[in-house]
């Protein structure tokens, strides 16, 4: 009953290019942060091996994202273990609370802007628009940063940790309870401008489509047993290709998009089939993700729940 979840790995390992970086910030995200946001090297190029992903390429990605100040290197003896840095913990602990929400924020009404009152230089304008995105601003106008519910306090405190705390003399924060006057426009018109929601539809559906049958095949048998591997595999592969989609959703709240949004259908399926396979898939962490001593490190009770059955309601 295996033949789809192993065509889903077959798939990956076909691709000519391997964003191997990436697929790295996926398994520090899912796997190593809840325990404690630290894996030694070993153990990494382990998991990661049936992927066919090479030492040295593991080596290489590693080493970027040390580079990129996502990770910092800890010395053990003649082994090391990789960690989470602050501000790259911070970032993990954002696109967690992101990706296993299970519903979309209620909406207040009013829009949160950052406006560019002053001059940047055209580096420093791509990097802050960079990471408003990850925070999910839409641009609206080239200078207006716009989004339904993002804490703005919390937004400056990001550009001010990602080491952009030159441009805050050139922002202006602003909640607006009447947008449209301002800039003669409807909530939808606004959403138009400001993020490419067919784009984001088609990446949804893309999704589905990949996942729907692993789920149809889940739901009608269980994984076997000695399948521990192979469901850490697809969940890791399951939460990177659902994480690349929610790389571009602002999450709007339900109000602000269009009807029948194949985000929330995306988002049950993840859940549903990231709950079938986590059991399996931690066991399979926990004889593989070690330490540089060969401790398997504890889990991290203080972070949320992934995919709760019973999320509140941001608002």
């Amino acid at each position: 009953m295996t033949d789809l979840l192993h065509h889903r790995i077959d798939t990956f390992r076909a691709q000519r290019r391997v964003q191997a970086t990436s697929l790295i910030i996926t398994v520090f995200g899912d796997a190593v942060l809840p325990r404690g946001g630290r894996i030694w090297l070993g153990s990494l190029i382990r998991l990661l091996e049936p992927l066919d992903l090479s030492e040295r390429l593991v080596r290489t990605s590693v080493f970027r994202l040390v580079k990129e100040g996502w990770l910092a290197a800890e010395t053990v003896g003649r082994r090391s273990n990789y960690a989470l840095t602050p501000a790259g913990r911070r970032r993990f602990e954002d696109a967690s609370l992101q990706i296993y929400s299970s519903r979309a924020p209620l909406w207040d009404r009013r829009w949160r802007m950052i406006l560019l009152v002053g001059d940047l230089d055209a580096k420093l304008k791509e990097a802050l628009r960079r990471a408003l995105a990850w925070k999910g601003f839409g641009l609206v106008g080239g200078n207006c940063f716009i989004h339904p519910g993002a804490q703005l306090a919390d937004a400056l405190d990001m550009l001010m940790a990602d080491g952009l705390g030159a441009a805050l003399p050139a922002l202006m924060p602003l909640v607006a309870a009447d947008f449209h006057s301002a800039l003669a426009a409807s909530d939808a018109e606004l959403v138009r401008r400001a993020w490419d929601l067919d784009a984001l539809a088609s990446d949804y559906a893309g999704f589905i489509d990949s996942y729907e049958p692993l789920l149809a095949q889940l739901r009608a048998a269980a994984l076997p047993e000695q399948a521990d591997e192979l469901a850490f595999l697809l969940r890791i592969l399951l939460v990177h290709d659902y994480r690349r989609s929610l790389l571009r959703d602002p999450e709007l709240p339900e109000v602000l998009l269009p009807a029948d949004w194949p985000g929330h259908q995306a988002r049950l399926l993840c859940k549903e089939l990231y709950q079938r396979l986590e059991p399996a898939s931690n066991r399979h962490l926990e004889r593989f993700l070690r330490l540089a001593d060969g401790s398997l490190p504890p889990f991290d009770t203080a972070l949320p729940q992934r995919f709760p059955d019973h999320d509140m309601l941001v608002t």
